[in-house]
């Protein structure tokens, strides 16, 4: 058993670990707070592009595009070079929230044939340079205070390669927040789009029928998606293809930004669990330990008390044995 001493030191050291995870609780907290009210600020704004997409899509059903999964030249190649975006954080003491978002990206680089990855934090970062995966060096970000500016920095970079067709898909491993007590992992195909995803397929289907009762052919339909065209409420200028290029890359930049910052708020919040848990836990071993220490420290009273008894009655044994010899 330990002494009272020893007990005392470690009930001292989880005080003070206490003193730090509550901090840190509170401080994650703050972080998840901001990042929410970020991206309820900027959600209306992306819906907005998204709905704008919808509507060149829909009048425009058949027109090739190079952000989506229309073009038969992609359905044509075997092969796909794939990128792949892994959002993790840059230190750990947040639970498995990491671990989850390595796992998921690893298992995809697996299944992919030489995929190039772009890391977004310390913490995947320094995994999968130790395996020596297909890292890509000079793509360093950090996953901390998450900004437009940032995410239109790496939009720049990754669309830079997948027009080049160095490219053909790019995928994003992020975590997603179901609710404040549980989030998950998500694999997501960025680019090339899915077209189902902006336009119903029963809706695209009768877009394409309207175009047909117009009798409207292929060479036409091209000809007019690279020219000025009046759809009878507004004028899209100076192109749809090239609107529908403009407004893909802002979404492509919207949808990393909320990427960014939904993963910074599901970090900060897997943080938040992760201390609070600590805490319970040191105050569970606080209690276990006060009484422990009001055991040894009884027993080191009795002893002393057993002590001070059998002193005394040596005394008086000792008194009665020298009153006895005289």
């Amino acid at each position: 058993m330990a002494s009272a001493k020893e007990i005392q030191n470690r009930i001292k050291s989880i005080n003070d670990t206490m003193k730090i995870t509550r901090a840190m609780y509170m401080m994650s907290s703050m972080k998840l707070r901001k990042a929410r009210q970020r991206l309820d600020n900027t959600e209306p704004y992306f819906y907005s592009l998204q709905e704008q997409i919808r509507e060149i899509l829909y009048h425009f059903p058949d027109m090739e595009h190079l952000y989506f999964d229309n073009r038969d030249e992609d359905e044509q190649e075997k092969v796909k070079r794939r990128g792949i975006i892994v959002l993790t954080g840059d230190k750990g003491m947040a639970g498995a929230y990491n671990h989850n978002v390595i796992k998921e990206a690893k298992q995809l680089a697996e299944t992919s044939e030489n995929p190039r990855l772009f890391i977004v934090g310390e913490v995947g970062r320094n995994f999968f340079e130790g395996i020596q995966a297909s890292v890509e060096k000079e793509f360093r970000f950090s996953t901390n205070h998450p900004t437009i500016h940032r995410a239109r920095v790496i939009t720049e970079e990754i669309v830079e390669l997948y027009q080049q067709e160095e490219l053909d898909e790019v995928y994003i491993v992020c975590t997603r927040m179901v609710n404040s007590m549980k989030q998950e992992t998500e694999v997501t195909r960025l680019l090339p789009f899915a077209t189902h995803e902006f336009i119903d397929q029963e809706l695209l289907e009768r877009a394409r029928e309207e175009q047909a009762a117009k009798n409207r052919t292929s060479e036409e339909l091209a000809e007019a998606a690279s020219q000025e065209y009046d759809t009878g409420e507004y004028i899209i200028y100076p192109s749809p293809y090239e609107v529908l290029n403009s407004l893909a890359y802002n979404y492509v930049t919207g949808y990393i930004y909320g990427a960014l910052v939904e993963a910074f708020a599901c970090e900060e919040n897997a943080r938040m669990i992760a201390m609070q848990s600590a805490t319970d836990n040191a105050e569970a071993m606080l209690h276990d330990l006060s009484i422990e220490y009001n055991r040894v420290r009884q027993a080191a009273i009795t002893q002393e008390i057993t002590e001070v008894i059998g002193g005394a009655k040596a005394l008086k044994k000792k008194k009665k044995k020298q009153q006895a010899e005289r």
